[in-house]
């Protein structure tokens, strides 16, 4: 019976086959032997990305480099033994819900999702620290090897703080944030699906640096655009003849998807209702003598007509029929919106007004079509009133229901996740339009200074804040008038990052002293539940973390089940032939035992022999 290897994929493994598609950064400008500037792959930045050392590369070439941009991608893809426990008291609805909430290390997080979510995620939204000099960013390791990591993170969590304060004095101040940013960025893209996106907030100190790595990591022709939208200016500065700079009005939201052939949807504002049709003069002041032709009898001396002169004559046809054969049915409006859900084709009208100017129709609008100017919103929100930097409700509604559709199951992803914005505005949006989009949100547990509002609201982390919200946005939408067919999940599982489950034995069997194998027979912690070793299992076999699970007593023994027959684990000793029968009879995809559920080898490879009996298609494995 194999074992699971209980820690999260190794990626440089993985990457071998998937070159150009998978890493675009491996793709560069070089000099050829003519000194002719081409495309070419970047053969030492492919070799870190398989690697797990450190690569020197001394090549030039057309790229963003800094102090630290090859370890990061070494943490990238480095493997760690961590797992995530679930909490229950913490959770809603743990047991149905589909949504998640993740405390701890974002970098962590992301490598235990990888095989779960591997190009399942629809939306990912992050607000990353600006680096303005005053922001904390995460203290990453990147001096380790990959068996390093791997040795290190089976140990247990190391208390103290996990992200620190990166003041621009900081020798390494723009190098750390970007190492940081590119490790998580490099994770992130694994996620998406093949028509996914991802938005980044940004302000002016880091921008043109994070649309270097992200045109790196997500491919310079997946950038879609950079959303400008309006910040909170401080006049301060008024009280001055002269002035330093000018004051900043507008922040960014960078947008990348992971194809190129990713088509966005219409993005229209509303801007307060639809707008009727309605008449506007045909003549132009510009001045083109190609489109000056006779028209109701008149043709302009000066100035032209807005259409060319087929089309023109077209639309005065249309609007003779239209009163001709339709007027007495119904408006304008009507027949132009019944002709155009009929035939997909937007008709065009010309007429003479009774006063005899040349008009031409201005179709009904439910709003106007939106560019990468988003200055109709505020960047900042106040839902919490615990945050200066929180994200409006309004900016991630708008995100949230233009990318993602109400009859997907579309996961919206926040690994930055603060005050849970992304998660308010999925959960608001599913309720308006009864949709079934699903969120995973991340959070360090990142403590809260005393004297704090948010301290003295009862919330003693950053996690804390991020929980409750989601808890008030939830019950006030149910509260609230909401679309028939929607499902009303509020709930969320919450699980967190803790040391893996297995002792040292388990990863580093060779390194254990004969004298310490005395009492570790088991490999399994002594501390950890069942339900723990559930939700490795689950990360390791790559099963979605929100499947519903079932528990149940079957022949003496706790069973538990998940999505059906997706996966039946057993953790109890004293596995008998009569259990090991009845899972299979059951014919599940996975099953799984813990090593000490058998008394001896025999019994083991029993099992195994009852399995390809009774159900040779279970994959079958211990832990």
């Amino acid at each position: 019976m194999d074992k699971l290897k209980m820690h999260s994929p190794d990626i440089s493994q993985d990457n071998i086959a998937k070159i150009r598609a998978l890493f675009p950064d491996c793709v560069t400008e070089a000099a050829d032997d003519q000194g002719t500037i081409r495309l070419a792959i970047d053969f030492d930045q492919l070799r870190q990305q398989l690697s797990d050392h450190i690569v020197e590369g001394p090549q030039e070439r057309y790229r963003l480099d800094w102090p630290g941009k090859r370890e990061a991608l070494l943490t990238a893809n480095a493997p760690i033994a961590k797992t995530l426990r679930p909490a229950r008291e913490e959770s809603v609805d743990f047991d149905t819900t589909q949504n998640l909430f993740i405390e701890g290390d974002n970098l962590d997080a992301l490598k235990l999702l990888q095989e779960s979510y591997l190009g399942k995620v629809k939306l990912i939204y992050i607000d990353p620290p600006y680096n303005t000099g005053n922001d904390f960013i995460y203290e990453d390791d990147f001096a380790q090897t990959s068996a390093d990591f791997l040795a290190k993170s089976n140990q247990n969590s190391e208390d103290g703080k996990r992200l620190v304060a990166n003041p621009e004095a900081n020798g390494r101040f723009h190098s750390d944030w970007l190492s940081m940013m590119y490790a998580r960025l490099k994770l992130a893209r694994n996620l998406l699906s093949d028509d996914g996106a991802i938005f980044i907030s940004i302000d002016v100190h880091e921008q043109d640096n994070l649309k270097k790595i992200c045109d790196e990591v997500f491919g310079e022709v997946n950038h879609k655009n950079t959303i400008s939208v309006r910040r909170g200016i401080k006049n301060v500065q008024a009280q001055f003849d002269d002035v330093v700079s000018l004051s900043q009005g507008h922040e960014y939201v960078m947008l990348y998807t992971k194809k190129n052939d990713s088509r966005l949807p219409k993005l229209i504002w509303t801007d307060g209702g639809s707008k009727p049709g309605k008449w506007d003069t045909f003549w132009r002041g510009t001045d083109r003598h190609t489109m000056r032709y006779d028209l109701f009898g008149y043709t302009p001396e000066t100035g032209q007509w807005r259409w060319e002169k087929d089309r023109a004559k077209e639309a005065v046809n249309n609007y003779e029929h239209y009163l001709a054969h339709v007027a007495e049915a119904m408006t304008l409006d009507e027949w132009y919106i019944d002709n155009l859900v009929a035939t997909n084709k937007k008709l065009n009208f010309v007429r003479k007004s009774d006063e005899g100017t040349v008009q031409y129709y201005v179709p009904p609008s439910d709003g106007k079509l939106l560019s990468d100017n988003w200055m109709d919103l505020t960047l900042s929100g106040s839902e919490t009133d615990f945050f200066d930097t929180e994200k409006s409700l309004g900016l991630l509604n708008r995100i949230v229901s233009w990318m993602s559709a109400s009859d997907s199951d579309d996961i919206v992803v926040d690994f930055f996740a603060g005050s849970a914005t992304s998660a308010h505005a999925a959960i608001l949006q599913n309720a308006k339009d009864g949709g079934r989009r699903k969120f995973i949100m991340v959070q360090w547990p990142e403590p809260l200074e005393e004297g704090t509002a948010a301290y003295k609201a009862g919330h003693r982390t950053i996690a804390d804040i991020s929980k409750e919200r989601i808890r008030a946005a939830g019950k006030a939408s149910l509260e609230e008038e909401c679309h028939e067919d929607w499902n009303r999940d509020v709930g969320f599982r919450v699980l967190k990052i803790d040391s893996s489950n297995m002792t040292d034995v388990y990863y580093r069997p060779d390194e254990v002293k004969q004298d310490e194998l005395f009492g570790q027979v088991d490999s399994v912690k002594p501390d950890r539940t069942a339900e723990d070793l559930l939700f490795q299992v689950l990360i390791d076999w790559g099963v979605e973390l929100t499947l519903p699970i079932n528990r149940e007593t079957l022949r003496g023994k706790t069973v538990y089940s998940v999505d059906g027959n997706a996966l039946i684990a057993c953790f109890e000793p004293g596995v008998t032939d009569d259990l090991v029968k009845a899972i299979a009879a059951r014919a599940p995809l996975r099953a799984v035992f813990r090593d000490t559920s058998f008394a001896r080898d025999a019994d083991r490879i029993n099992a195994e022999q009852l399995f390809r009996q009774l159900s040779p298609g279970t994959e079958l494995k211990a832990i």
